[in-house]
C-alpha cells in the first residue's frame, strides 16, 4: 500500500466505501470531465462489485420496479419487473447529475437502506450556480461529501494508483476484529456536537469510518490517526460552526491524565485503552474545513431564518412546455401539452386483460382510455434578478462612499458572469431613485454608477420602499427578486421627509419587515468606517446576511453575495 500520509482525501474516501459499503457512498461534486470519470472508473475497479448507472431522466420504475411494458404488452397480462435495487442489493449505485434527483426519489433510496438494503451510492453532483442541491434525505446518509476542483482533477490520481484491491479485500477481512477503546465514540460525538452538526448519523459514520480506516492500515484498534481522519473526512464536510479556539494553558495541572501510549510500542499494556483527546479531533476537522466556508453558511443560515426560498437563479416554475423534465401528471393531449407516450402506455396495460374481457375487442389491439393520457411536465429556474440599493448620502459619502462603489463593481461582474439581470437604486436626500432598471448590461450598470453623486440626508426607509416596489414588478413578470443593501444603517430621514433619526430608523425597521415577509432573500454589507449596530439591526429585521466591509476583502464579499443570494451554489 502507497503512503498513507501522501493520500488525497478524495483516494481515501473511495478506499474505506469499498471497504464497508455500510458507510452509505460519496457525493462527488466534480464538473464532467476525463478526469472526473478516471477518477470514478478507479473506484469502481477498487471495489469489485457490481454497478449501474441511473440518469436522472430515468422512471422510478427502473430502480424501484414496476410494470414491465415490453413483457405486459407480450404477455397480455401484467408482467412486473423488480427493478434495479433488487438486482444490485450489494453492488454499487451511480448516479450522474445527483442534484436533479426528486425528492420522492430520494426518500425512497433512503426507505430502502433503512429497510436493510447493503447497496452503496456514488452521487455525482454536476451542480452549477443555477442548479439544485442533492436531497438531504440521500446525502444525510452518504459519509463522504468530496469536492474535485479543476485544479485537484487535473493533478489527482485515480484511486487504485492509491490503493490495490487486495488491500481492501485484506482490510474487508481485519474489519469485524477492529476494536474501539474507550472514549472514542463520545470524542466524536463531542466533535459533531462543536460543530454544530444536527444529524446523529455523522457521528455514527465517522466512526465506521475510523474501524475501516483502522482495518485498511493494519492497526487492531481505532487509533488516533484513523479517528483524525473520520473526522476530517465525515465530520468537517457537515460543520456548520467553528468551535471557539481555546487558548494553550502551559501550566502544568496535577490531575492531568498522562499522555496516550502507543499501542505500537512494546512496552505498553495490550489491555490498556487508549483515549483519543476531542480537541486533537476539532483540530483535525478545523484543519480540513474550507477557508471561506463561514461565511458561506452565515449566509445561508440568515435566509433560513427569514424563510426566503433558497432558489438557485430563482424559484422554481413548473410548466408544461420547456425545462428540465419532472415527471408526468394525467391530462388532456389536446390542451397543448406534450404527451408522454411511454407512461400512458405503462398507464394502460395492466387494464387489458379487463378491458379485452369487458367490451369483447381483439386481444391483439391495446384499449387506451382518456383516463390513461400521461404529460409530460417540465421544470425550469425564474430567472435572478440583483437590485442593489447604495447609499448616497452625506454620511456614505464622507465615509466610503468610493470603495462602496467598487464593492458594487465587483458583485455586478459576478451577477454578468451568471448573466442575472442588475438593477441599481441610490437613496440620498430626501428620496430613493431607480437609477438602472433591470438589465444585463455591465457597462451601463457601470456608467451609472460612477456618476453617483453623493451627499444629503439618508432616507432608508425611501430605498427599502423603491426595492420593495421594484422586486414587486420583477415577480409579476416571472423573475426572482434578491436584494443586495449597501448602507452604514445610520438613516435620519423618515418615509415623510421629515428630519429625525428616531422615526427614520422607526420608518426603516417597519418597511424592513415587510420585505421579510415578502420572502426576499437579501443581505446587508455596513459600508461604515466601524461596523455599525444600526447595519446589523437593519440586517436582523430583513432576514438577512450581514456582512461588514472593513473586514471583508474582494474575494470574501464575492463568495459571501453568491452565498447569500445564491445559497445552493456554494
Amino acid at each position: 500500500m502507497t503512503d498513507t500520509s501522501a493520500i488525497p482525501l478524495s483516494d481515501w474516501a473511495a478506499a474505506l466505501l469499498a471497504v464497508d459499503p455500510a458507510l452509505g457512498g460519496i457525493a462527488l461534486s466534480a464538473r464532467a470531465s476525463p478526469a472526473r470519470e478516471t477518477w470514478v472508473e478507479g473506484f469502481l475497479t477498487l471495489t469489485g462489485r457490481a454497478h449501474r448507472r441511473v440518469g436522472p431522466g430515468a422512471g422510478d420504475d427502473r430502480l424501484f420496479g414496476g410494470v414491465d411494458l415490453t413483457a405486459t404488452l407480450r404477455a397480455g397480462q401484467p408482467v412486473m419487473d423488480p427493478g434495479l435495487l433488487a438486482w444490485i442489493d450489494t453492488g454499487t449505485l451511480v448516479l450522474p447529475m445527483a442534484e436533479r434527483l426528486s425528492l420522492g426519489r430520494a426518500a425512497r433510496l433512503a426507505q430502502a437502506w433503512d429497510a436493510g438494503a447493503a447497496f452503496a451510492v456514488l452521487a455525482l453532483d454536476e451542480a452549477s450556480e443555477d442548479d439544485d442541491q442533492i436531497p438531504p434525505a440521500l446525502l444525510d446518509r452518504l459519509a463522504f461529501r468530496i469536492s474535485l476542483t479543476p485544479q485537484a482533477q487535473r493533478d489527482a490520481l485515480p484511486p487504485h494508483t492509491a490503493f490495490v484491491p487486495a488491500d481492501i479485500t485484506a482490510a474487508q477481512q481485519r474489519l469485524a476484529r477492529v476494536e474501539v477503546p474507550s472514549g472514542v465514540i463520545e470524542a466524536l460525538t463531542g466533535t459533531a456536537a462543536a460543530l454544530g452538526i444536527p444529524s446523529l448519523r455523522a457521528p455514527a459514520l465517522a466512526l465506521r469510518t475510523a474501524r475501516a480506516a483502522a482495518a485498511l492500515m493494519g492497526t487492531p484498534q481505532v487509533t488516533r490517526d484513523t479517528a483524525e481522519l473520520a473526522a476530517a473526512l465525515v465530520l468537517a464536510p457537515r460543520a456548520i460552526q467553528l468551535p471557539p479556539a481555546e487558548e494553550e494553558d502551559t501550566a502544568p495541572q496535577p490531575n492531568d491524565p498522562p499522555p496516550p501510549k502507543d499501542p505500537s510500542d512494546p512496552t505498553s499494556d495490550p489491555g490498556e485503552t487508549t483515549q483519543i483527546p476531542e480537541d486533537l479531533l476539532l483540530e483535525a476537522a478545523r484543519a480540513a474545513i474550507p477557508a471561506d466556508l463561514l461565511a458561506q453558511l452565515a449566509a445561508r443560515a440568515a435566509l433560513t431564518r427569514s424563510g426566503a426560498a433558497p432558489a438557485g437563479a430563482g424559484e422554481d416554475q413548473k410548466g408544461a412546455a420547456r425545462g428540465r423534465p419532472a415527471g408526468t401528471r394525467p391530462g388532456d393531449p389536446r390542451s397543448g401539452a406534450r404527451l408522454d407516450l411511454v407512461a400512458t402506455l405503462r398507464t394502460a396495460a395492466p387494464w387489458q386483460p379487463l378491458r379485452r374481457k369487458m367490451l369483447g375487442h381483439d386481444p391483439g389491439r391495446l384499449l387506451i382510455t382518456p383516463e390513461d393520457f400521461r404529460l409530460r411536465r417540465f421544470k425550469q429556474k425564474a430567472e435572478k434578478v440583483v437590485i442593489f440599493v447604495v447609499d448616497a448620502s452625506g454620511s456614505a459619502a464622507l465615509a466610503r462612499l468610493a470603495e462602496t462603489k467598487g464593492a458594487i463593481e465587483l458583485m455586478l461582474a459576478e451577477a454578468y458572469v451568471r448573466r442575472e439581470q442588475v438593477a441599481l437604486i441610490a437613496f440620498r436626500g430626501a428620496q430613493a431613485e431607480v437609477l438602472l432598471p433591470p438589465t444585463r448590461s455591465l457597462v451601463q450598470a457601470k456608467r451609472r454608477l460612477s456618476g453617483l453623486p453623493g451627499g444629503g440626508g439618508t432616507p432608508l426607509a425611501a430605498g427599502l420602499e423603491a426595492a420593495l416596489a421594484l422586486a414587486d414588478q420583477i415577480g409579476r413578470r416571472g423573475q426572482s427578486a434578491h436584494l443586495a443593501v449597501l448602507t452604514d444603517g445610520r438613516a435620519n430621514i423618515a418615509r415623510d421627509g421629515a428630519q429625525g433619526r428616531t422615526q427614520a430608523l422607526a420608518d426603516a425597521q417597519t418597511v424592513a419587515r415587510v420585505v421579510r415577509a415578502s420572502g426576499i432573500a437579501s443581505l446587508v454589507i455596513d459600508t461604515g468606517n466601524r461596523p455599525a449596530p444600526t447595519a446589523r439591526t437593519l440586517a436582523e429585521d430583513l432576514g438577512a446576511a450581514y456582512l461588514a466591509l472593513p473586514r471583508a476583502d474582494a474575494q470574501v464579499l464575492a463568495g459571501t453575495l453568491q452565498a447569500a443570494l445564491d445559497p445552493q451554489a456554494a
